[in-house]
């Protein structure tokens, strides 16, 4: 089985928790040459994240950089050829799947198929309240969203919907999205967002689970998931360096010749994962371009034939 990899891209969004240094001064032209080495290096999709506005108690940890995705996405299809484009994820209960579906149907048709939907709950209380959205009910609201968007985003031009949150039908959108089925990947790692995933989406983005976890979940999804169409597992690696870094790196991060990253990373094939999310440590824009271009002609080839 072929293990797959994509890359959250940095400086598009800045928290605490995953931001290196320099990309506090980096920006638009930093972003699309790292895509771009991304594209070359055969990696399977690069992702961007979705927060609309950060309050002041949550600001320190987050930061309050957030690109907009659907603009983001726009941008790095137009600089990129083959990569796909992922939402990792879009908080799709903060707006109306109609509006949703409108931006993501045109970026698809922009892309040429390129778009995988990755969707979540949400968790910044303050962003639903701002923009009128009900907080206490997101999980409810993310499954009938879902369901609006599987409908707004196929085939017909006039799409309907009925709901208990959402109704519409006789309202037409075109340009239709280039893919028959858009790919929607259900993130989250909480026993709710595990269901949600086995039996709503085409995909799972868990949130960091680490190794040990993720056996369980993998057996869960299955148990959920039954005699339903093959789903998409993922996973998010441990941060990575290709070689000796030279510098200190951080005690989690996996560093190595190609072929013992290759190795351990391989186990997360053997458990039941089809995609993994990397990310590698750097100093600056070049030793990243540079790991990424190390990763896929070095490490890539060795994950096509996972057991």
């Amino acid at each position: 089985m072929s293990l797959d990899y994509g890359i959250q891209l940095p400086v598009q969004s800045q928290s605490t928790l995953y931001a290196e240094a320099w990309e506090a001064d980096a920006g638009p032209a930093d972003l699309v040459e790292v895509a771009r080495a991304a594209d070359r290096a055969g990696f399977a999709y690069v992702a961007v994240c979705d927060h609309v506005a950060i309050p002041h108690r949550l600001a320190e940890a987050m930061s309050t950089v957030w690109y907009d995705p659907v603009a983001t996405l726009a941008h790095l299809a137009a600089v990129t050829e083959r990569v796909r484009l992922l939402a990792h994820v879009a908080v799709v209960g903060l707006r109306h799947p109609l509006l949703t579906a409108k931006q993501y149907a045109t970026l698809d048709h922009l892309s040429g198929g390129r778009l995988i939907l990755g969707v979540g709950a949400g968790h910044v209380r303050e962003e639903f309240e701002a923009l009128g959205a009900d907080f206490e009910r997101r999980g409810a609201l993310l499954d009938e969203t879902i369901d609006a968007l599987r409908a707004a985003l196929g085939p017909d031009e006039f799409p309907s919907h009925h709901g208990k949150s959402y109704d519409f039908e006789g309202l037409g959108q075109r340009p239709r999205p280039t893919q028959a089925r858009v790919p929607l990947w259900v993130g989250g790692s909480s026993p709710a967002a595990v269901r949600r995933a086995a039996l709503k989406g085409d995909g799972w983005l868990p949130q960091g689970d680490p190794r040990d976890r993720l056996p369980a979940r993998i057996e869960t999804l299955r148990r959920l998931r039954g005699d339903g169409p093959p789903l998409t597992v993922g996973a998010i690696a441990e941060p990575l360096y290709v070689g000796a870094p030279g510098w200190e790196v951080g005690r989690r991060t996996l560093t190595g010749p190609p072929q013992a990253l290759a190795e351990s990373l391989s186990a997360y094939g053997a458990m039941g994962v089809h995609q993994i999310q990397v990310r590698f440590r750097c100093r600056s824009r070049t030793e990243l371009t540079d790991q990424i271009a190390l990763f896929g002609a070095e490490v890539g080839p060795l994950l096509a034939d996972t057991p």
